[in-house]
């Protein structure tokens, strides 16, 4: 073999050349995505910890020297074979690549539960307990969900893929996740994506729709600190949600109940070593493992479809839905208070914690300097989560 065949060779057998073929322009779109993806993450500082794993995984799996033995094989998980028969999770652990292998956490849901686990210890139901309003703000935004489910199933899709499609406007990637892998593992892919960029972009989305429905001088409102929530109101809180809820809705128990226990472990003031475990060591890992997978299923061949641009689409205008939902329920208590709720913490009611509950805070510094609302948006944050899970209990009730 002389020294051309062998440049040739090379070069035929590079990513290069393969961005030549008929499908190649689809992989540089992805990978355009990516880099995006990757500049609202490190330059404009949108949920790095989330978006940075994402958009690399996402730009892993589209160079196509990438999408070898080595990384991910999206037939093992949408195949022909995957979908008549179910995932074959050893011939994945015996022959898949590194992202095949992480990925089998997102499949099977582990992810979704150990993330709200973290999340549990991490959040303070106290701001929900001392403010019951805020219950009324959290289950408003969930109306999103139930909108564009009534619009997905309107337009033809089946029950399970319209639930999916529809636990989009939750903002709640891991709640996303857990419902779509029993109602429609079909579409997983894009419904993760989706879920998690919007949860990542709510800076980015939320922001123009609270200053168009909010008037300044709501806008500029001073909510006053309310009751002191006692330590045993805070033990007997996550105890008595998992009686009831998971007696209700018995399919939802996995994600409530870590969700609980997670918080448990922070209020009962015993298990201070599980506590920090679960809220840094456990959720950096699960969470560094849960991006990069989600990123990596959004290959080009399956993402840059119809049927994903649907999905896309129906998900921003239920996210849409949701945060408007909670605004105008929001002004409504403002007047009904006299002035004492400000609407904008009524945005915060998407799940995606503490992320809606800190831009509830910048917009509402931005037009008094004074005006501290973190704490008070906390409340309707917290709520959505359980909102959003209790929704995705009901769904998977009727559908699963």
């Amino acid at each position: 073999m002389n020294i051309g065949e062998i440049l040739t060779n090379l070069w035929h057998s590079s990513g290069y050349y393969l961005f030549g073929e008929a499908q190649g322009w689809k992989s540089i779109i992805m990978i355009i995505v990516a880099f995006f993806f990757l500049f609202l993450g490190i330059k404009k500082k949108f949920e790095p910890l989330l978006l940075v794993g994402i958009a690399f995984g996402m730009l892993l799996t589209n160079l196509p020297a990438g999408v070898s033995d080595a990384l991910f094989h999206p037939d093992y998980w949408t195949g022909e074979a995957a979908v008549a028969n179910g995932v074959d999770y050893v011939y994945v652990l015996q022959h898949g690549g590194l992202l095949d292998i992480l990925y089998i956490g997102v499949k099977t849901g582990v992810y979704p539960c150990l993330i709200f686990m973290g999340v549990g210890a991490m959040t303070d139901f106290g701001p929900m307990l001392s403010r019951p309003s805020s219950l009324i703000l959290g289950a408003a935004a969930q109306m999103g969900i139930y909108l564009v489910f009534i619009l997905a199933a309107c337009m033809g899709m089946p029950g399970g893929q319209a639930a999916s499609v529809s636990i989009i406007a939750g903002a709640d990637g891991p709640t996303a996740i857990f419902l779509t892998k029993t109602l429609a593992p079909e579409i997983l892919a894009p419904i993760a994506v989706a879920a998690y960029s919007y949860m990542a972009l709510i800076p980015l989305l939320q922001p123009p729709f609270m200053k168009l429905l909010t008037t300044k001088k709501e806008r500029m409102a001073v909510m006053q600190a309310t009751r002191k929530v006692s330590k045993k109101e805070k033990i007997i809180f996550p105890i008595l949600v998992t009686t009831i809820v998971c007696l209700l809705l018995p399919s939802v128990a996995p994600l409530l109940g870590s969700l609980m226990f997670g918080n448990l472990l922070k209020e009962c003031g015993v298990t201070e070593r599980l506590s920090d475990t679960a809220q840094n060591a456990l959720m950096n890992i699960v969470t560094l493992f849960l991006g990069i997978s989600v990123g990596a299923t959004a290959v080009a061949a399956n993402f840059l479809t119809l049927d994903t641009l649907k999905i896309v689409v129906l998900g921003l205008a239920g996210f849409i839905l949701a945060t408007v939902s909670g605004l105008l329920i929001g002004k409504l208590l403002y007047v009904v208070s006299k002035g004492k709720i400000n609407p904008l913490i009524g945005s915060a009611g998407v799940s995606a914690v503490p992320m809606a509950a800190r831009v509830s805070n910048t917009v509402g510094l931005k037009y008094n300097q004074g005006n501290y609302l973190l704490m008070h948006a906390m409340g309707p944050n917290v709520a959505g989560v359980i909102g959003s899970a209790v929704a995705a209990g009901f769904l998977l009730a009727v559908f699963g």
